[in-house]
């Protein structure tokens, strides 16, 4: 069959089979309840309970500033709808305690976390404060005698902080947050001081147990693969004196020395958090921090997916989120990377509470990461709107701005604020506070709002590894191709409004799978030899399974990946993986009308069909039947054709291999939609990137009774055009 009959026969296809499909996705077991238990703790049950969603800013001390005037500033958040601080930087003569008990005193919780810092609501608490048990927990929070409990318990924290820097010393308080970069052990990459060096022996050590566990690791015995002086590790004691002269062609070591400085960094973040909770025992603590989620984590030596489980007992998982510091990897795009990075953050903290609590106020162009280009960003209501509706979409609860008003002097002086250059309340300040009221007037409804992704991507850190393992030599652009590969598929998946989550290797391994109809492989050039199996059963048990190019490559000790007949690969995919080639330099090839650039493999069908062929001949993308379910290769690197923004065909032919014959619950044309669902109603987030339209949300086989604007409160006709603002967002409400 040639390609453009095939399209036209998926096409057909999919119009016959949509009534069946689109009845058969709400009935889809989402695996809700295993998906709350990944990060399930105490610490999560009482934010679960209390539902906390803060709304904070960070108020920065201007000279001048007195009492009266700090007043005017909390009183004014208040009533805007900010309810706390995500920080305090006085002037000289102020402390932040002082600043911290006028907040109090003015309905602000200073802090980051908001009523996420209260004492936990037991039935123990409330008897002690002669508060009915049966009062729904939104009324509960409301009681005065609850209120006053907590409140004194904040002052409390305040004042043992006081305490506490009289009798240290200390110039500031303990620290509610921790970034994961310790130089000490060494700089970025593969750098290690001495001191690191020393670590990294011992923690070798600790992850193979034996040395002829290590040399298997280490690939010691394969051709041309030994250290220096000719022989195999025979000893820790010869381990420790000869690592440093591996064969430079090794890739596991390398990843190896990564992966301890990630580990060390959970180590430092689990020791600090504990002494944090041991003197603020209610108050939560805050990881992830400043690093780009669109930079190499393991690069990077930080395990994101580790810092959220070490916040399972802690507190919550967080990212830093501003346009001049945080998209430059994305060529400074916005719109759809602000969820492509959200969502990525409260994904690998399933269950576990998310938030921006280090997010973007207002407009920037003279600070920001180091780069050669000049760049600024334009940030009025509708662009905050666009931002912080679609980390609502993404499964935060909350936000923290940097900054309410603006730092008056020096770096940075002039930018991100909510509030004018002058003190003035901007329009921007004003929508967000009317999202910030919004949040908290549903947060129970939001904290069981749940995503329903028909399509999973798979992240996983030991991909991560090996490429950037393969990154030294002058060869930097490879650490990016997994994060670019994973930008490319999601971006596909957000201009077709198809609902997807990403999803971890450590989240198949603890029986995720089932949750997504479909799973997607990005450029995973290593693969986990015991994901495989997990993979199998998944597309056994009727899940359809996509992978694409160069994926399958490696195992994650770098050793080629077995690819042949009876490998575990062809058993999943009917196919065996021959060669790897490569489209664009001394050959050019096409699928179809679609020019081929990067990777691409050479693969014989055993028991898959071909869907589609190159120009060449070969099989392009194949389809293998394995008991209940698909495994579908695209023979090139679709993701990463994708990556930047325009390449509509290659987008299309990405979508239509990966959807087959399901389609997305939900659409709309011409604005993103992004969905959360909860039992009482679902809420839709609609993100317009242009000029003001009129579009209209069909939600087919979902019922509802009624649509809001749950902003404005404005009921809605259900089934009727909606006008979105240019560039700008809209936030529904559909009650079932």
């Amino acid at each position: 069959m040639s390609n453009r009959l095939f399209f036209l026969a998926v096409f057909l296809l999919s119009l016959f089979c949509q009534p069946l499909l689109a009845q058969w996705l709400p009935n889809h077991d989402f695996l809700t309840e295993k998906y709350d238990q990944l990060h399930a703790s105490p610490t999560q049950e009482k934010f679960r309970k209390i539902a906390p969603m803060p709304t904070g800013v960070v108020y920065i001390q201007h000279p001048g500033e007195g009492e009266e005037e700090i007043r005017w500033h909390f009183r004014t958040m208040k009533e805007l709808g900010y309810n706390s601080l995500k920080g305090i930087y006085p002037i000289s003569g102020w402390t932040v305690e002082q600043i911290q008990l006028l907040a109090l005193e003015e309905g602000i919780i200073p802090w980051w976390y908001g009523q996420g810092g209260w004492e936990e609501i037991t039935d123990e608490l409330l008897n002690k404060l002669k508060i009915d048990t049966d009062l729904p927990i939104a009324e509960i929070r409301e009681h005065p005698k609850m209120v006053e409990h907590q409140h004194n318990l904040l002052k409390d924290r305040v004042e043992r902080t006081i305490i506490y820097l009289e009798e240290t010393g200390e110039k500031r308080a303990l620290q509610s947050s921790f970034r994961a970069h310790d130089p000490t052990i060494g700089a970025r990459g593969l750098d290690l001081t001495e001191e690191g060096k020393k670590l990294f022996i011992k923690w070798a050590e600790e992850q193979y147990e034996t040395v002829e566990q290590l040399n298997e690791a280490y690939n010691v015995h394969h051709a041309n693969l030994k250290p220096a002086g000719g022989t195999v590790f025979q000893s820790w004691d010869d381990f420790a004196e000869r690592w440093e002269q591996s064969n430079h062609r090794e890739l596991r070591i390398k990843r190896d020395i990564l992966r301890f400085k990630a580990d060390h960094a959970l180590n430092n973040i689990q020791e600090v958090t504990k002494k944090y909770q041991e003197f603020y025992p209610h108050a939560p603590f805050r990881a992830g921090g400043e690093l780009g989620l669109f930079l190499p984590q393991s690069w990077y030596g930080v395990d994101l997916e580790g810092i959220a489980e070490v916040m399972k007992d802690g507190g919550t998982l967080y990212p830093s989120m501003h346009f001049s510091w945080h998209y430059g990897q994305v060529d400074n795009e916005l719109v759809r990377p602000f969820y492509m990075q959200a969502s990525f953050m409260a994904d690998l903290f399933k269950g576990g509470w998310s938030a921006a609590w280090e997010s973007t106020g207002g407009p920037q162009q003279f600070d920001g990461e180091k780069t050669s280009d000049e760049k600024g960003f334009y940030v009025d209501e509708g662009t905050i709107t666009q931002f912080y509706l679609t980390q609502l979409a993404s499964g935060f609860r909350g936000f923290g701005i940097w900054c309410w008003s603006i730092r008056s002097a020096g770096k940075e002086g002039g930018e991100y604020s909510l509030l004018d250059r002058n003190n003035q309340v901007t329009p921007r300040a004003r929508k967000l506070g009317q999202i910030g009221k919004a949040l908290n007037r549903y947060r129970d409804e939001l904290w069981q709002a749940r995503k329903e992704p028909l399509v999973g991507v798979l992240y996983n850190w030991d991909n991560e590894g090996i490429w950037a393992a393969m990154s030294v030599r002058q060869r930097d652009a490879f650490r990016m191709q997994p994060i670019e590969a994973r930008v490319g598929v999601s971006r596909t998946l957000i201009n077709a409004n198809v609902p997807f989550e990403y999803i971890t290797a450590s989240d198949l391994r603890n029986g995720l799978s089932p949750r997504y109809p479909i799973i997607y492989l990005p450029a995973h050039l290593a693969i986990n030899r015991d994901l495989l199996d997990v993979l199998y059963e998944y597309v056994q048990q009727g899940g359809r399974l996509v992978m694409d190019m160069p994926s399958g490559w490696y195992d994650a000790y770098s050793k080629v990946m077995p690819s042949g007949k009876d490998s575990k690969l062809e058993q999943i995919f009917g196919v065996t993986l021959d060669d790897y080639q490569f489209s664009g330099f001394n050959r050019s090839f096409k699928l179809d009308s679609l020019d081929i650039y990067g990777s691409f493999v050479h693969m014989t069908p055993t028991t898959a069909q071909v869907l589609s062929r190159f120009d060449h001949g070969k099989p392009a993308i194949t389809e293998n039947q394995v008991g209940e379910g698909t495994a579908v290769i695209i023979g090139y690197d679709a993701s990463l054709m994708t990556f930047k923004p325009g390449n509509i065909l290659a987008e299309e032919m990405l979508l239509d291999y990966t959807l087959g014959s399901y389609t997305s619950p939900y659409a709309c044309d011409d604005a993103i939609v992004y969905r959360l669902t909860a039992p009482i109603a679902d809420h839709y987030v609609l993100v317009n990137d242009g000029p003001e339209i009129q579009v209209r949300l069909d939600t087919k086989d979902f019922v509802y009774q009624s649509v809001e604007d749950a902003i404005t409160g404005e009921s809605l006709e259900l089934g009727a055009t909606i006008k979105l603002p240019a560039h700008n967002a809209r936030w529904l409400r559909l009650v079932k």
